[in-house]
């Protein structure tokens, strides 16, 4: 089941847009801002009908 979720860089505040699988359960990884390349913390909680998507900086 993939939903897609806008969430804001937490570093530059460049909106992007993720696509997440909540077939896959409670979720953690990091990937780059497409615009700025830094590490994006992504925190996915989901008991597969509900989720809450949470982006960090990587040192928070």
């Amino acid at each position: 089941m993939l939903e897609t979720e806008r969430y804001e860089c937490p570093y530059c505040g460049v909106v992007g847009e993720a696509v997440l699988d909540l077939s896959g359960g409670d979720q953690t990884y990091i990937e780059d801002c497409a615009v700025c390349c830094r590490p994006i913390t992504f925190v996915l909680q989901t008991d597969g009908e509900e989720w809450m998507l949470d982006v960090y900086r990587e040192d928070e």
